[in-house]
């Protein structure tokens, strides 16, 4: 039987948590890591009717795409309100975990899914999505103690990227001292300068193992005086969006009308040249406003999004874009389908609640 954290794992594995953007609370939001699980579910987003399903079907661990609690909260009270509906999960003893920007960005995963819904061919990724914050230390230390050093350290959970573990980098130099009274060297001698050969060890450390991370590293480090430094960092970060070639000959209207077939029939607002034959068309699932620009730099002459705003559709125009918000849930329907396959794939009876659609916004008949 499995346990919630580790089907945690199992998702980690195909889409890396620490991926996801730094506003982004994926990961478990309710219940007990270590608790047994025989039943998933998966959502799109926790709504009224998703936990009325769930308080009539038996689940241990729901999946949702879109998070419940996207701030802190100091109270659970009762209501028609995301902390209300935590309360009532928690009621039925129903873990939450969330996989989100993390699985927008993962290979195959929704921006993926909506690339190739929408027929695009030579796919590739733009607009970096920077991550949780992240540090990166950097240590001094003879050679042969690298080794055993890089793996306390790892073992308290620093040199991860991805999916890779133990990441680090090694270079070789030359290290300077002068051991005064008192000391005890590792090497050289005291009561002279020294030059030592070193290693220069440095790995990447989440800010949350930070501190662990620095005691482990003291603990194992063979200097009586270990000399390390701690600089805040920005990078590893994975593409939030998708560009790529159409059919020949499709135009911003054939792409609308093929947009409407493959996600659903949502609500459609185009801007722009309708007839414009297209030759190199981005998509971004969900909210797509703050990257017309980055995709215009890309070199597309369309974008397929939602909840794009007046301003940014308006400068985006400016620059030459075809713009179709084909709104914020249905641009996220095609990689909803590849979250339930991947739960299920891990092996435990995996219901879907991907029916219960979240999506407020209907067409006028």
């Amino acid at each position: 039987m499995h346990t919630v954290s580790e089907l945690l794992s199992a998702l980690a594995r195909r889409a890396p948590f620490e991926k996801a953007a730094d506003w982004d609370p994926v990961g478990l939001q309710l219940g007990d890591p270590a608790a047994h699980v025989q039943r998933v579910a998966v959502c799109h987003e926790v709504t009224e009717e998703v936990v009325r399903r769930l308080e009539q079907t038996r689940v241990d661990l729901l999946v949702s795409y879109h998070p419940l609690l996207f701030r802190a909260t100091s109270r659970l009270l009762a209501g028609k309100t995301p902390t209300g509906r935590a309360l009532r999960l928690a009621q039925e003893r129903v873990a939450l975990a969330v996989v989100h920007t993390n699985f927008d960005v993962a290979p195959g995963g929704t921006a993926d899914a909506l690339a190739e819904a929408l027929g695009l061919e030579e796919i590739s990724g733009f607009a970096p999505l920077l991550g949780p914050e992240v540090r990166k230390v950097v240590t001094f230390l003879p050679a042969d103690a690298a080794a055993p050093v890089l793996e306390a350290v790892s073992a308290a959970g620093a040199g991860r990227i991805g999916n890779y573990t133990h990441c680090s980098y090694r270079g070789e130099g030359l290290g300077t001292f002068f051991a005064g009274e008192g000391t005890d060297p590792a090497t050289g001698s005291r009561g002279g300068r020294n030059e030592e050969p070193e290693v220069r060890l440095e790995f990447v450390v989440p800010r949350a193992v930070e501190e662990s991370v620095l005691e482990a590293l003291v603990l194992a480090h063979p200097y009586e005086e270990p000399a390390f430094d701690v600089y805040e960092r920005r990078g590893d970060a994975a593409m939030i969006g998708r560009i790529g070639r159409p059919a020949d000959g499709t135009t911003l209207r054939a792409l609308a009308e093929r947009a409407r077939a493959e996600l659903g029939h949502p609500v459609l607002r185009i801007a722009g040249d309708r007839d414009r034959a297209l030759s190199r068309v981005a998509v971004i699932p969900g909210s797509g406003s703050a990257y017309l620009a980055r995709a215009a730099q890309a070199g597309a002459d369309a974008v397929v999004t939602g909840d794009l705003d007046h301003h940014r559709v308006r400068e985006a125009l400016d620059r030459g874009l075809g713009l179709l918000d084909a709104g914020h849930a249905p641009t996220e329907r095609p990689g909803l389908e590849r979250l339930y396959a991947a739960v299920a794939a891990i092996g435990i009876e995996t219901l879907s609640f991907l029916d219960l659609d979240p999506d407020p916004w209907h067409a006028q008949p």
